[in-house]
C-alpha cells in the first residue's frame, strides 16, 4: 500500500524544522508519528527525535533499540492524543545540500517499506541560499522508494509523495515535550564529544582549552537556536490563554446579563384561593 499523500501538523513540521536548524555541520534525524486511513493518505501528528550516537556530515543511521523505544513511545501518544498512532516514517536533513534523496536515502527507504509499506521519508533541506537574493532557502520533500528491474538488475527510485502542511490554533503537548527534549539532547551529544577528547593520550594544553571553548560555544548556540524558541512557544500559549481567559470572562458576563433579562421577563405566578 503506498501512500497518496501526507498531511504534517503545522506544529510537528516546526519541531522537526527546529531540528534540522539545530546543526548544519551534521545530519539530524528523528522518526514521524501517526496514523493512514483507508484510502492511504498519511497524517503525521506527533514526533520522535533521536539521539545521534555517531556524527556523520552525509548519513544518519536508526538503530533496532530506538526503532523498538519509538514503538512504546507511540503507545504512549495514542494515550495522550486519544487515537490510534504508530510510526509512520523518519526525517532527516540535508544542510547545505539538495532536497533529494541521496542513492543512500533511497534504499534505506526501501529497507523501511519491507517491514511497512505505508512508511514514508522526508528531508529538510537547510542552510542553503538563494544566489539572486543571498536569503536562506527552506525545501521539504516527501517520498518513498519504488523498486525497478527483476532479478540480479533491481534497482529503487524516489516517488514524490505530495506534503501538506495543516494548521493549528496552538502546539501540542506532544510538540512542546519534543521541542524542551531537543535541547537536551543536542546537549548530551555535545557532551559525549567532549569526553571523548578526554580520553586521549598526551593531549596539549592548548588543544585541551580549544575543545572546552567549542563545547561552551557550542553550549551558547544551543540556546540561541533552541531554547530561544521554546520560550517564545510558551510565551505565545501564555498570550493564548489570557485571550481565552479574558474571552469567556466575557462570555460569562453576558450570559449573566441574558439570565437577568430573562429573570425579569418571566411573568408572575398568581395562585387562587
Amino acid at each position: 500500500m503506498s501512500v497518496k499523500e501526507a498531511n504534517i501538523s503545522a506544529d510537528v513540521f516546526a519541531v522537526c524544522l527546529t531540528h534540522a536548524m539545530s546543526t548544519e555541520k551534521e545530519e539530524i534525524m528523528g522518526l514521524l508519528i501517526g496514523e493512514i486511513d483507508e484510502h492511504s493518505v498519511c497524517f503525521i501528528s506527533a514526533v520522535i527525535l533521536l539521539r545521534r550516537s555517531d556524527k556523520q556530515a552525509d548519513r544518519v543511521e536508526i538503530s533496532p533499540e530506538q526503532l523498538s523505544a519509538a514503538s512504546s513511545r507511540a503507545e504512549e501518544l495514542s494515550r495522550m492524543l486519544d487515537r490510534p498512532m504508530r510510526v509512520i516514517g523518519w526525517y532527516h536533513s540535508h544542510p547545505h545540500i539538495t532536497v533529494w534523496p541521496s542513492h543512500i536515502d533511497v534504499q534505506t527507504q526501501a529497507a523501511y517499506q519491507l517491514m511497512d509499506d505505508g512508511f514514508i521519508g522526508v528531508i529538510f533541506s537547510v542552510f542553503n541560499q538563494e544566489k539572486a537574493t543571498n536569503k536562506s532557502r527552506v525545501q521539504v520533500s516527501c517520498f518513498q522508494s519504488a523498486k525497478q528491474g527483476t532479478g540480479y538488475d533491481v534497482n529503487y527510485e524516489r516517488v514524490e509523495i505530495p506534503l501538506h502542511i495543516d494548521p493549528v490554533d496552538f502546539m501540542s503537548e506532544a510538540c512542546v515535550q519534543s521541542l524542551a527534549e531537543l535541547a537536551s539532547i543536542i546537549e548530551q551529544e555535545e557532551e559525549e564529544s567532549y569526553k571523548r577528547t578526554l580520553k586521549v593520550l598526551d593531549l596539549d594544553l592548548t588543544v585541551a582549552v580549544q575543545n572546552e571553548a567549542v563545547l561552551t560555544k557550542n553550549m551558547m548556540q544551543i540556546f540561541e537556536i533552541l531554547v530561544g524558541p521554546l520560550m517564545a512557544v510558551f510565551e505565545s500559549r501564555i498570550r493564548n490563554n489570557e485571550t481565552t481567559i479574558e474571552k469567556l470572562h466575557k462570555e460569562k458576563e453576558e450570559l449573566r446579563e441574558k439570565l437577568k433579562q430573562l429573570a425579569l421577563q418571566r411573568p408572575y405566578s398568581t395562585t387562587s384561593v
